[in-house]
């Protein structure tokens, strides 16, 4: 393993909420999910931290796995001996170039995560990548990616992306993580027929559209964005986990082929009314906290989801019920966890 001869500084902690699961540190689902990035959280490197001098790593030529994590490499470069290296894991440096990597092209994993790149650029030779990582950093836009056609999962978290283009060639690729941006439009995904994964959390959509040729997409978290009405969603006829938490959504409606949906997430709208999902039978977890709902009938709705287990309703009129959980229980005998509380037997 790849290692700093001299003492290295204390890793700190980082809230990557907003992500999808695999990039960042390991959190819960929902953590994960949730479309937000606290803006107060500083970033782990300092940008006053001095670069260190790679003479100062002793890197080993048969290790397959290389971390260099938070070692304040300030340029990457004399790594031309990890000939046999799958993953290189460069992420909490102080970073501003892509370079001097057309040596490696054994790499399978490249992870670059929050350093100080501005532009995807010098991976043309890394051809049997397979996932990048390049989340938390300056990125304005996708490019130079068009030789990675082995890419199976592609993480851009939190940079300053304004559109989605420059994917066409992706498809193979699975896992698509573009939360945090600046993007307005959802487009130019038609050819990724493989993705089964899309994250699109805390940008600036407007308007579910676009994702017609989509058809094994699993996962879409869309949350923290401007979306007022579901719809766009009839050809996602596989997908398995919506989340349009933290929107401006006043209907539940345009689920009608969406019937193996096990997670609906609609927490931190406008809605009043729980409709349209009767037929969603294999329903497992049903978030619609902090919204308008009042009539306790609405939970007919969910009665046909024999396997519900979790149902988030807190921060609804409802909640003023000082029967809240005994009524929930009656009406859902099947549910197991009422907001935050699991239910004791």
């Amino acid at each position: 393993m790849a290692s700093l001869s001299t003492g290295e500084p204390q890793e700190m902690e980082v809230d990557r909420r907003g992500e999808s699961e695999e990039s960042g540190d390991d959190e819960t689902r929902r953590k994960s999910i949730n479309g937000e990035v606290d803006p107060n959280q500083p970033t782990t490197t300092s940008k006053e931290e001095s670069p260190v001098d790679m003479d100062t790593i002793t890197l080993d030529p048969e290790e397959e796995d290389v971390d260099l994590v938070h070692c304040r490499i300030g340029k990457i470069e004399g790594l031309e001996v990890l000939q046999k290296a799958k993953t290189l894991t460069l992420r909490q440096n102080l970073i501003k170039k892509i370079e001097n990597l057309d040596s490696l092209s054994s790499l399978r994993e490249l992870d670059l995560y929050d350093n100080q790149i501005r532009k995807l650029e010098n991976l043309q030779n890394l051809t049997e990548l397979e996932q990048l990582d390049v989340s938390f950093n300056i990125l304005r836009k996708v490019e130079g990616l068009e030789n990675l056609t082995r890419l199976k999962k592609l993480f851009l978290l939190h940079n300053k992306i304004s559109c989605i283009a420059n994917l066409e060639h992706f498809t193979g690729l699975e896992m698509l993580e573009l939360g945090s941006n600046r993007i307005r439009v959802i487009e130019n995904l038609d050819t990724l027929t493989s993705l089964q994964s899309l994250f699109l959390g805390t940008n600036k959509i407007t308007q579910l559209q676009h994702l017609e040729g989509l058809h094994n997409l699993t996962v879409l978290s869309i949350q923290s964005n401007r979306i007022t009405k579901i719809e766009g969603l009839q050809s996602l006829v596989n997908l398995r986990e919506l989340y349009l938490s933290h929107n401006g959504i006043e209907v539940i409606e345009g689920l009608e082929n969406n019937k193996k949906l096990t997670t609906l997430d609609i927490a931190a709208n406008r809605v009043k009314k729980i409709e349209n999902i009767s037929h969603l039978t294999e329903l497992q977890e049903f978030w619609m906290n902090d919204n308008q709902i009042e009539n306790w009938s609405d939970l007919d709705e969910l009665k046909n989801a024999k396997s519900l287990e979790t149902v988030y309703l807190e921060r609804n009129p409802l909640q003023k019920d000082p029967q809240y959980r005994r009524k929930i229980m009656l009406a859902l005998p099947s549910v197991r966890q009422i907001d935050a509380t699991f239910i004791r037997f």
